[in-house]
């Protein structure tokens, strides 16, 4: 799991700029390559930093940090995947085929409802794609614990994965007329195929992208010129669960992109990460106030800067 965590953050940083190039949904912002490489940073410190044996009590670690620092819709949702994944892995001090599928199964289902507005054709849908792969591999080895089953159930999950990557580009309407696939669809693959090379002792697989709709590196900064306009609110903050549902609700009405997701259980409650887009910060800062104490809070412009230019923050 280590390995792993380190894998992809090699690699997303050495992707981050063409993730960033083809990055227009659900705003042409161009920083999901970016957003993705931080908060994988941030989970792959804390569990080179963590001593326990246990796959769960490990990755729960890393993904307590992701959450706490993820950025935007990318890190965000890629720190509720690794959160959730760490859940049926608790005990465990070692990766089988039926428990790569139930921990993929787990990190769907949260992965999905931590988002108010989910859509086909993103990190979601790829995420998706990947876990019935798995499931249907694993299901295939039912009772076999061997390496063998398992690398064949990773294998498949990566080709899985890749399917659903270059499906995202007939699934949303922006990525149809910019002729790109998803850039968190792609990160996410990246992200899954450095678990495989680092459970398997393989290197990663740079040919996976070769063809993917532009991602060649020749291809134009698709991001550039978009129109979108708003902030990008993010905090931590510590709410019962019907608070949270009642805050996620407010925030609906007002922005779009929300995400929820239960960091880690407090007194009264739990520590949750709240993401959210919206056309001015003041309603959404007065919504949360009023909801409990924030912490953590950052509001980031979402308008892509222009050529030249440094993106707005404060």
């Amino acid at each position: 799991m280590k390995r792993w965590l380190s894998k992809a953050e090699e690699s997303l940083g050495n992707h981050s700029d063409r993730l960033n190039a083809i990055n227009i949904f659900p705003v042409a912002d161009g920083d999901t390559g970016t957003n993705l490489y931080m908060t994988v940073r941030s989970a792959a410190r804390a569990a080179h930093n963590d001593d326990a044996l246990d796959l769960g009590a490990l990755l729960t670690v890393a993904g307590r940090a992701a959450m706490e620092e993820a950025l935007g819709n990318s890190g965000t949702l890629f720190a509720v995947f690794l959160s959730a994944l760490a859940e049926p892995l608790h005990g465990s001090t070692r990766l089988t085929s039926s428990l790569f599928a139930s921990a993929l199964h787990r990190a769907e289902i949260r992965s999905w409802s931590a988002l108010s507005d989910p859509v086909q054709g993103t990190m979601l849908s790829v995420l998706e794609a990947s876990s019935r792969g798995a499931a249907e591999t694993a299901s295939a080895h039912a009772g076999d614990d061997s390496n063998h089953a398992l690398t064949v159930t990773l294998r498949a999950s990566v080709q899985a994965a890749l399917r659903a990557v270059v499906d995202t580009e007939s699934q949303l309407g922006a990525l149809t007329e910019a002729k790109v696939v998803d850039a968190g669809g792609v990160g996410f693959l990246l992200i899954l195929d450095a678990l495989r090379a680092a459970a398997l002792g393989e290197e990663l697989q740079d040919e996976l992208l070769d063809g993917l709709h532009g991602y060649d590196i020749q291809a134009p900064h698709i991001h550039r010129g978009g129109d979108a306009d708003g902030v990008e609110v993010m905090c931590t903050i510590n709410l019962s669960p019907l608070d949270a549902a009642t805050l996620r609700l407010h925030l609906d009405e007002i922005g779009d992109s929300v995400i929820m997701s239960a960091v880690s259980p407090v007194e009264d409650g739990y520590r949750w990460r709240v993401h959210v887009h919206v056309p001015d910060p003041g309603p959404a800062l007065a919504l949360i106030h009023e909801a409990g104490t924030p912490v953590n809070i950052t509001v980031t412009q979402l308008a892509a800067p222009p050529v030249g230019a440094e993106a707005g923050e404060s």
